[in-house]
């Protein structure tokens, strides 16, 4: 073994410590080039992805909702979600790119059922809501559909 290389190794390794230290307590750790990467092209999908949507919504209010059919528009609007969703998940979030897959997954699908049961059952009680409601009918209107609607024999 040769002690001045010894040293001299021991010494270059305290120096490559130091510099790492100084960069992470100075904020300056630096991402690789590839994940700034990937952060760039999943910024610009997301931004892309807005602009389609919001340009989408704004020529269909704009021309009187005479461009696009309300129900066409909304599964493109739910199709451009989901694609946004798909990109903030593998660009920003790095779903299956981490060590422990399967529990990130777990947690993955346990938010998704929990935001499905929010939708689904926000959209069940806005129906109802306008079913027991009306649009902008009276009071003795809604009776009497509903009445009518659920096959109430009324008798006074």
């Amino acid at each position: 073994m040769d002690p001045v290389r010894n040293i001299s190794k021991a010494k270059s390794t305290q120096t490559d410590n130091a510099a790492q230290q100084s960069r992470v307590s100075n904020g300056m750790n630096k991402l690789p080039r590839a994940a700034v990467k990937a952060y760039i092209i999943g910024f610009i999908l997301s931004i892309v992805l807005t602009l389609l949507a919001f340009a989408l919504v704004s020529e269909h209010v704009n021309s009187e909702h005479t461009a696009f059919s309300h129900s066409g528009l909304t599964l493109t609007l739910a199709g451009l979600a989901t694609a946004q969703l798909l990109v903030q998940l593998v660009f920003f979030l790095h779903l299956g790119k981490e060590s422990k897959p399967k529990l990130n997954l777990m947690a993955f699908y346990f938010m998704l059922l929990t935001v499905v049961i929010i939708v689904f059952g926000s959209l069940w009680i806005m129906d109802n809501l306008a079913y027991n409601h009306g649009n902008n009918a009276t009071n003795q209107e809604v009776s009497d559909y509903i009445i009518k609607d659920e096959g109430i024999k009324y008798s006074q």
